[in-house]
């Protein structure tokens, strides 16, 4: 018999809408994340900020110079169901250092995006950032999300990086996607899908390990490496 010549994808016949982010607390080794309350907040995330503005420089916003200007910007976010913002506090020192959210929230798809990620710099390049990140990444594929997204400026080296450690594969550039502080924003494409995630999540929790860490900290086996080694096809940009 002939072939079909019109391609129309594969069928779903099992998926169901998973839920929208809703969680109060996501509990890792590292780090907990705390939905985002400016009472609880913004006073530790104002201080670790300091003396670090060019965290700021590739979002829509900031940086703040007031604590009360950056409790009245958290408040705001706080009140917001899309984007869904956490807080990251840092279990070892019980500080908040950072904030994350889901945002371009799509449940009938099963697409979720991760994004305004700031993590302060006491936060950056560190185990707890990354157990952060891993965190989001897993809620959303356990919850029963199809698609996880990353975007970010193209010119935001860190952040292209930071995606491929976690596993994500670049889909592309989107040229003058936006224009951010007056300036051309080129933006970068990164996603995971499901079928993706049941290798992501070994090498995880192989990184996550107590055994990948000597007695200084510093890691044996690296996130690149273990997520590059679960997924050897990925595009990387």
């Amino acid at each position: 018999m002939p072939t079909d010549p019109r391609p129309l994808g594969d069928a779903l016949t099992a998926f169901t809408p998973p839920p929208a982010p809703g969680p109060a607390a996501i509990d890792g080794r590292f780090v907990r994340l705390e939905r985002l309350d400016p009472s609880r907040h913004a006073t530790d995330l104002f201080a670790a900020n300091q003396g670090g503005d060019q965290v700021w420089d590739y979002l829509g916003y900031g940086p703040f110079t007031r604590v009360e200007d950056y409790r009245d910007w958290q408040a705001a976010m706080a009140a917001s169901s899309d984007p869904y913002f956490y807080a990251i506090r840092d279990l070892a020192s019980d500080l908040v250092l950072g904030v994350a959210s889901y945002l371009r929230i799509d449940i009938a798809n099963g697409v979720i995006e991760i994004g305004h990620i700031q993590l302060s710099p006491p936060l950056q390049r560190t185990a707890a950032a990354s157990e952060a990140l891993m965190l989001m990444v897993g809620w959303a594929f356990d919850a029963g999300y199809r698609r996880v997204e990353w975007k970010c400026n193209g010119l935001n080296a860190p952040s292209r990086r930071a995606a491929i450690r976690l596993g994500f594969t670049y889909e592309g550039t989107f040229r003058h996607h936006m224009i951010t502080k007056g300036r051309n924003r080129d933006t970068a494409w990164f996603a995971i899908i499901d079928s993706e995630w049941p290798m992501l999540k070994q090498a995880y929790h192989t990184w996550l390990s107590p055994q990948n860490f000597d007695a200084d900290g510093q890691q044996r086996a690296s996130l690149n490496a273990l997520t590059a080694a679960a997924l050897p096809g990925r595009v990387d940009g």
